[in-house]
């Protein structure tokens, strides 16, 4: 039955306005409040240890965040301090894959990036501990490369310009930084081998080995990296109808 949280619009927290999250989170917003009964609002959000932090504060009831973050925040590591109390996972959704991406066709691994200027996320951000895990993957650590701290359209802008060499960029591909840098500069994909991959798993159980198709981006080739799931997390006092009508 309705009870007072069915009624109430429900806060989904997502991502910046140019990205996948703030995209398919407002579909689904607009599509429950028009077909499950409940009232659910697509809200612009600073990416998944700030959305984590949202539920806690209580400014809302329904977030975005990758796996890896969720596990963090879980667990008390990396990003949080302790452990985050409070919270669900609804669902997983889709795979966002770790995107290494260059305009240097001799950056052939991962392991060509050492001495190069990489735009490796924003602090604090999830796409920043998948660069480290993968550097880490190949023994090589922050101080291996020159870092810069930028977003997606930044990062895309960067190597437009000449200004950095490779980017890492975690999100459903296609992605539209990467789909217009694509289209002005010829853009390579940077994949990883097996046993490197192997190496990263053992220690981070949540990436998972997955392929980009060539197709995608028009690359030569398919690429082989890691991804993490994109879930969405509910404060536990949302209400089981709310949750159960959202899914549904």
């Amino acid at each position: 039955g309705a009870d007072t949280t069915d009624s109430r619009n429900l806060r989904f927290v997502t991502g910046g306005e140019s990205g996948t999250y703030y995209a398919f989170g407002s579909v689904i917003a607009q599509h429950a409040t028009n077909n499950a009964g409940i009232n659910v609002v697509g809200l612009v959000g600073n990416g998944s240890q700030a959305n984590v932090q949202e539920l806690v504060d209580g400014t809302a009831d329904f977030a975005f965040c990758q796996s890896d973050v969720m596990a963090y925040a879980y667990n008390g590591t990396n990003l949080f301090e302790s452990k985050v109390e409070g919270f669900s996972t609804v669902a997983a959704l889709y795979m966002e894959q770790v995107q290494i991406v260059t305009t240097n066709a001799s950056i052939k691994t991962v392991a060509d990036l050492a001495g190069k200027s990489v735009s490796i996320g924003a602090p604090g951000s999830g796409v920043y501990f998948n660069a480290i895990d993968v550097l880490g993957a190949y023994g090589l650590t922050e101080d291996d490369i020159k870092p810069t701290y930028q977003s997606f359209s930044d990062s895309a802008d960067a190597l437009k310009n000449g200004q950095i060499d490779a980017a890492f960029i975690v999100a459903g591909a296609p992605t539209t930084a990467v789909t217009d840098l694509a289209t002005t500069k010829d853009t390579y994909l940077v994949s990883l081998d097996s046993e490197h991959i192997a190496k990263l798993l053992e220690t981070s159980d949540y990436y998972t080995k997955t392929v980009i198709s060539k197709d995608v981006y028009g690359l030569d080739e398919d690429v082989t990296t890691v991804a993490v799931a994109a879930v969405i997390l509910a404060r536990n006092d949302v209400s089981e109808d709310a949750i159960h009508a959202l899914t549904a």
